[in-house]
């Protein structure tokens, strides 16, 4: 195990009909103005955000809105939320939404006490400061609700990137998971996608000697299964709710990825496409995760393939020939894919295979590798999106 440092701050109000509290929050954590950013109208149809506009009516705190948060969050709707809240002199941000709309709250916290453009924190500067977030939840999927980064895509370029630092770490995040009672079977799917992505690109790692890590990962991947059948046949099911939405917090503020390598290219190799194509996260990941695990399993690294196969998904293992475990696992996953109604082609999301030269190309690979358990070069990243696709594009 690697030596690590940890810091977890965020303080996690979870259960039925926490939000009614979100107001007491802010204020413990200094707000006094606050800007309330959420997504389409689905916040305001439900009336979860005119309850939340209540209850910091109720704690004498001043509040205007933000909505209009899409999928894939832009660019143009940080820099709008950033000079709103210098002209409003807002102290406080609070996401009432899911990752797309945290992610966008995070980036406008970051930007307001900056001099320069929001977007240099996502090319490579790291964020020192940044105004306080708070979060109510209504989809569990990105687990930016308990994380340290924020994803957004920049309109002009197509640019989908990542900040990251502790600073983007909210406050608090009220979780309860009767708010994601509503949301369409497709978009539950994909956040549960999502969160086996977070927990994925940890346990695959050449770290050695990572057992309680490996343990806790494989545990969240045991109970998506089972959790996200539930689910899928029941959508009232606050238990098995509960039980995802906890699973994406815990998958993804690092405490199961702690003293060890991670992988992170399931998901560098799916953002093109969401960028692109304007496709679901979690579908996007449904399609490349299992191409990059065959790729992986044909390059070196069925040995950890072939564990997840028997420990997960209850394979039995071939000693003699490994990799034919791991195959049969990354087929078992790719119909639990199926079986909760994701996408597994490129057709069945749009994407076109004559493009796979472009999407390479946008990943900015050259001539170095990205990843950590099996280092992918140029080429690779064209074999993976092959297999993603099906077909045989050339290289040009």
């Amino acid at each position: 195990m690697r030596n690590f440092d940890f810091y977890s701050p965020t303080y996690f109000v979870f259960g039925k009909d926490r939000e009614a509290e979100t107001g007491r929050y802010v204020k413990r954590f200094g707000g006094s103005r606050v800007l309330v950013v959420y997504g389409g109208q689905s916040a305001k149809r439900s009336g979860l955000l005119d309850r939340i506009m209540a209850c910091l009516k109720e704690e004498n705190l001043y509040a205007v809105e933000l909505g209009g948060v899409k999928p894939n969050p832009r660019s143009g709707l940080v820099y709008e939320g950033i000079e709103l809240c210098r002209r409003e002199k807002i102290d406080f941000i609070l996401a009432v939404g899911g990752g797309s709309v945290i992610d966008t709250a995070k980036a406008i916290a970051i930007g307001v006490p900056y001099d320069g453009d929001f977007w240099d924190f996502f090319s490579g500067k790291v964020p020192e400061q940044a105004l306080p977030v708070g979060t109510v939840l209504t989809i569990a999927a990105s687990g930016s609700e308990g994380s340290p980064d924020s994803i957004i895509t920049n309109e002009k370029t197509l640019e989908k990137n990542g900040a990251e630092a502790d600073c983007l770490r909210p406050c608090f995040s009220v979780l309860d998971p009767a708010l994601t009672e509503s949301l369409p079977a497709y978009q539950t799917a994909c956040g549960i996608t999502d969160i086996m992505a977070h927990t994925f690109e940890r346990y695959f790692t050449n770290t050695p000697d990572v057992e309680v890590t490996d343990r806790m990962l494989e545990g969240v991947l045991l109970a998506m299964l089972h959790e996200g059948r539930r689910v899928m046949e029941d959508p009232h099911n606050y238990e098995a709710r509960a039980n995802i939405m906890w699973a994406g917090m815990v998958c993804h503020n690092d405490i199961m990825g702690v003293g060890r390598q991670q992988d992170w290219n399931s998901h560098h190799l799916e953002h093109v496409l969401s960028a692109k194509y304007d496709c679901a996260h979690g579908a996007g990941l449904a399609v490349i995760m299992p191409a990059w695990m065959h790729y992986c399993a044909e390059h070196g690294g069925e040995k950890r393939l072939a564990q997840m196969a028997v420990r997960v998904f209850g394979c039995q293992m071939d000693f003699d020939d490994p990799k034919r475990t791991a195959l049969e696992g990354i087929e078992a996953f790719r119909a639990f894919l199926r079986s909760i109604g994701m996408p597994l082609t490129f057709a069945e999301i749009g994407a076109d295979p004559a493009d796979i030269p472009e999407l390479v190309e946008m990943n900015h690979i050259g001539d170095g590798k990205t990843g950590g358990y099996i280092g992918l070069d140029r080429q690779a990243h064209f074999d993976i999106y092959n297999l993603a696709a099906g077909s045989c594009v050339p290289e040009t």
